[in-house]
């Protein structure tokens, strides 16, 4: 499947609107226990439910809704990853949510409970599902003498999704927001630049180019070893929905509905750079993909969220008087909320390749 292709035939599904839908949200807090508590935004005490009375509606098509005994039949006897960030378990605890209706997976990790790495599996359907942490994509390092700068290999994929990946069905990268802290770029084992950081080099490059180096990286590597089974490249999740401030100076988004989209401006700035990088990373990732039988695909749904400034927690994420330092959440999405469609769109994805 090429970019301009779609899993409906004559119809994008990742171009249209969010329209009104009365029907019930597939799961709630109370039936679903793999909702991580800040994006457990009924918990928190959200008073409107409107953000959960909407479906995504691609333009000249219907998107159907999720089945979870159609998804697991499909997936039965295979393995998923997300590869990524908490976005990327965000994604995770959404279907883990959709499917829980008919399953229920058993934690077969071998690592720490506090380990973001994780392996879940569906005994009835021998259905293996991964997470990676891998925020980066490619191999970091966490500066020991100054925590929360961060070492970047550009041109070394993460060895914590790369050593299993070629035994894998499915895998999703994704990717976006940590490229905004802290940090040095390597190439070929030599400092070539850096982040929010002093340098004893001169470089003009930014965090536009360790993002773009990163993916391209990652998806060579998946050229590389002729992967067997279906790469997705998910594009990113907007980080422009904050309104009166930044993220750190009090900025919040509490608007209560989707935006159509006659009422909101094109997205610009950092999100549209790193938009763009993903896709032309993807084309050009796809090319070499195509010649040497690699299924790579592309699944876009960053213009749907952009219209969802209504679907995170916001300050629900969290108590009011809770003595911690903690910013309102305009990055992550509620659970249930606008990022189950993205299931719907993976379901569409994997149906029209079984």
């Amino acid at each position: 499947m090429s970019y301009f292709e779609s899993p409906i035939p004559g119809c994008d599904i990742f171009r249209g609107e969010w329209v009104p839908d009365e029907s019930s949200p597939h799961y709630t807090n109370e039936t679903c226990s793999y909702i991580q508590e800040h994006q457990n935004c009924m918990m928190y005490g959200r008073p409107d439910l409107e953000f959960l009375k909407w479906r995504w509606k691609p333009a000249g098509c219907e998107l159907p809704r999720f089945e979870p005994e159609k998804f697991l039949r499909l997936v039965g006897n295979k393995t998923l990853a997300f590869v990524g960030d908490s976005l990327a378990r965000n994604h995770m605890q959404s279907l883990l949510c959709l499917l829980s209706k008919v399953a229920t997976p058993k934690d077969v990790s071998v690592t720490e409970k506090t380990d973001p790495n994780k392996i879940l599996y569906y005994e009835g359907y021998n259905f293996t599902i991964y997470i990676f942490w891998s925020p980066f994509l490619v191999r970091s390092e966490e500066s020991a003498e100054s925590p929360g700068l961060f070492k970047l290999y550009l041109d070394e994929p993460d060895c914590k999704w790369f050593t299993r990946v070629a035994r894998l069905d499915y895998v999703i990268f994704s990717g976006a927001n940590w490229f905004t802290r802290p940090s040095m770029f390597y190439e070929n084992g030599r400092l070539v630049g850096g982040s929010y950081v002093a340098l004893n080099i001169t470089s003009d490059l930014t965090l536009r180019h360790s993002h773009r180096m990163a993916f391209r990286t990652a998806l060579r590597a998946i050229n590389d070893i002729r992967f067997r089974g279906k790469a997705i490249v998910r594009t990113l999740s907007p980080m422009s929905h904050f309104e009166g401030g930044a993220w750190d100076k009090g900025g919040d988004c509490r608007r209560m509905r989707p935006y159509r989209d006659n009422e909101t401006s094109p997205m610009g700035g950092l999100d549209l750079d790193f938009y763009t990088a993903q896709v032309e990373e993807f084309r050009e990732a796809q090319k070499e993909a195509a010649a040497n039988g690699v299924n790579m695909v592309l699944m876009d749904p960053t213009g749907a969220m952009l219209l969802r400034p209504d679907g995170h927690p916001s300050r629900y994420g969290h108590w009011p008087d809770e003595k911690r330092v903690l910013y309102n959440d305009c990055i992550h999405w509620c659970l249930p909320g606008p990022v189950d469609a993205w299931n719907d769109m993976l379901l569409q994805m994997l149906s029209d390749s079984d």
